[in-house]
């Protein structure tokens, strides 16, 4: 999909996956494509937790622009036949979050993305410094 980044965090699943999930998938990163999200990357979760299959992290440019972004989300997998997808941070912070059952989307201003760098928490190999720490060698 142009214009947004896939990161695996796993071995690829070789079993099958719900049929719903990668069209849910499909619909969320085309409802921001179509939004003009900023750097969306889906990180895929398979194997890592229970809580879902895919996140997907982006970038909006203000406040507004991460409201209109879930406000849309939330109309598009609900028309899908998505009932009960929940957003929360809409109009009140630089992080929306919204649950959407195998996906789960995390929306944010560039400075608040920065800050949590979330994907790096969900990323394969810990980034050198904790390797160092963790053999013992600082």
């Amino acid at each position: 999909m142009p214009g947004v980044r896939k990161i695996s965090t796993s071995a690829p699943d070789t079993s099958a996956a719900p049929a719903s999930a990668p069209a849910l998938l499909d619909i969320v990163t085309s409802s921001l494509e179509a939004d003009k999200a900023i750097d969306a990357v889906v990180v895929d979760l398979a194997g890592k937790t229970t809580i879902a299959d895919a996140m997907v992290v982006a970038t909006g440019t203000s406040q507004r622009h991460l409201d209109t972004m879930a406000e849309k989300l939330v109309e598009r997998l609900k028309a899908a036949g998505y009932k009960g997808v929940v957003a929360e941070g809409v109009g009140e912070s630089s992080w929306v979050l919204i649950d959407a059952f195998d996906v789960i989307v995390h929306l944010f201003r560039a400075e608040t993305r920065e800050l949590y760098a979330i994907e790096k928490l969900w990323s394969v190999a810990p980034p050198a410094r904790e390797q160092r720490v963790a053999l013992g060698a600082d």
